[in-house]
């Protein structure tokens, strides 16, 4: 049921996950000069959690396409 509605959703909405992950990789860029981010620059969290979704996202746009 709920995989059902995300493949709707995503099938509109094909690049909807490469955007984010775009964000996600261009916030943990913007992460690196930021001080008190220290824990989140040095594991570069947003960097592999970006990199993850984008590739998924890919992967789902040529399979729901």
């Amino acid at each position: 049921m709920i995989l059902d509605r995300l493949s709707e959703f995503l099938s509109k909405r094909r690049g909807l996950p490469t955007m984010i992950a775009i964000l996600l990789v261009a916030v943990n860029l913007v992460l690196q000069f930021i001080p008190d981010a220290e824990w989140l620059a040095r594991t570069n969290l947003f960097l592999h959690v970006g990199v993850i979704i984008g590739f998924l996202g890919i992967l789902l746009s040529a399979a729901l396409g």
